[in-house]
């Protein structure tokens, strides 16, 4: 297991199954947090925010369930407010995230994977949905 990847996934989502899928096509194995069932602290979340250079709104996955019960589109909600939302209900937290040495970013789509990875792609890669990434002479396509 490499220590020096980590990817929040949630098995469930095609995204974050085709961006694990480009971590183990570079012959590594990531550190794999179930965030649903292992979600993030506070400082963690926040950090994940921060390092991936995005604000704490963007992180927000806004189609599911208590996205719209929460009324969470409204403006008004604080980052400190929102945050505490993602803590209480994870799936409201965008995936996948992946650390590396090279930096952390939230994975949509799953190829922007790639420039956190500092090992080549092994093989050919498509998407679940048959999107080529990687072609035949295993140079990236998009």
């Amino acid at each position: 297991m490499s220590q020096n990847i980590k990817i929040y996934h949630n098995p469930a989502c095609g995204t974050s199954r085709n961006t694990l899928a480009l971590i183990r096509n570079s012959g590594q194995e990531p550190e794999i947090i179930e965030y649903l069932q292992n979600p993030p602290s506070k400082a963690e979340l926040i950090d994940l925010i921060q390092q991936s250079g995005l604000s704490v709104r963007a992180v927000i996955r806004q189609n599911v369930e208590p996205f719209e019960t929460l009324k969470l589109a409204q403006s008004d909600w604080s980052d400190e407010q929102l945050l505490d939302f993602m803590l209480k209900y994870p799936i409201l937290i965008n995936r996948p995230f992946v650390r590396t040495a090279l930096g952390t970013r939230l994975c949509r789509p799953s190829e922007l994977v790639l420039d956190l990875l500092s090992a080549p792609q092994l093989k050919p890669f498509s998407k679940e949905d048959g999107e080529v990434v990687i072609d035949e002479h295993l140079q990236r396509v998009k």
